[in-house]
């Protein structure tokens, strides 16, 4: 992963990035998050809705709440449920009454390691989008486009308007999303991003790092590296048995330190979708080709 751009950012600030849309970015940089989560307020004037509204981080609310002023927010819209993103929905919908909008809830053991900052056990939306569905207000509209795969509730938000998608965790500019089994599923991030090839979306607004501005490009450059990398697992262990762990420094030379659990656990979501496939098995920590 690249290392960000030098100080000062532009945290705190409501940068208008197009028409109906601003930006604020939060106070929580870190090899997961780049410079911080970027929350997207869409709309202007009458009615508005704030996309990840980010960690439940009072500077941020407060910048969020000075960039919307006395307009009205009409959904508060999270595209998944990892603590950087949903949490500041609560507190954002007790100050503005506006309802909390968009992925499912995830119920299931996350006591297991984790590679980033784990997910929101408290998030409860009033209502649950399903791919196609939307939300409206004056002059937009942001309908739901299903992308599991970083995690099993991931959700793109696609602005009908001027064709930009927001998409999360899903598709970065600065580094490719880190997959965690159990919840997060190679095979189905994998099927996310063939889905979001096959689309023609002007620009994408990932929640950390620039936007994308010829996204179908980065996105066949992602199926492309995701192959690549199937493909050397699948090298690496027809020459030994091995387990994720024995294959991280083989793929990764020069990698930080700090990102060495992450890509543990991004080996072994490809291994268990190659196992799937029935390209490699496994006994119990140590994989082959089969």
């Amino acid at each position: 992963m690249p290392s960000a751009p030098p100080e000062p950012w532009p945290t705190g600030i409501a940068e208008q990035i197009e028409p109906l849309v601003r930006r604020v970015l939060a106070p929580n940089p870190s090899p997961f998050t780049y410079t911080g989560t970027q929350t997207y307020i869409v709309g202007m004037g009458d009615g508005c809705a704030v996309i990840d509204p980010g960690p439940d981080d009072e500077a941020h609310l407060d910048a969020i709440k000075a960039a919307i002023g006395a307009e009205q927010v009409r959904a508060i819209m999270c595209t998944h449920t990892h603590k950087d993103h949903s949490p500041g929905s609560r507190p954002l919908a007790k100050d503005t009454g506006a309802p909390i909008v968009g992925c499912a809830p995830l119920a299931f053991d996350a006591s297991g390691p984790r590679a980033d900052e784990g997910f929101d056990p408290d998030y409860a939306p009033d209502r649950v989008l399903e791919d196609g569905e939307a939300m409206t207000g004056s002059g937009w509209t942001l309908t739901a486009v299903a992308t599991p795969g970083h995690v099993s509730n991931h959700l793109c938000f696609a602005l009908e308007e001027s064709g930009a998608l927001f998409t999360g965790d899903h598709v970065m500019g600065w580094s490719t999303s880190v997959v965690v089994p159990p919840d997060g599923d190679m095979g189905d991030y994998m099927k996310s991003l063939d889905l979001l090839y096959e689309r023609e979306d002007r620009i994408y607004y990932p929640a950390h790092g620039p936007a994308v501005e010829k996204p179908r490009q980065l996105v066949r450059g992602m199926i492309g590296h995701r192959r690549q990398r199937e493909n050397q697992i699948l090298r690496l262990l027809g020459e030994a048995p091995g387990t994720a762990a024995d294959l991280v420094p083989q793929m990764y030379k020069g990698l930080d330190p700090r990102l060495t659990k992450a890509a543990q656990l991004s080996v072994t979501a490809h291994l268990i979708d190659l196992e799937r496939r029935g390209l490699a098995g496994r006994k119990e920590e140590v994989w082959h080709a089969s």
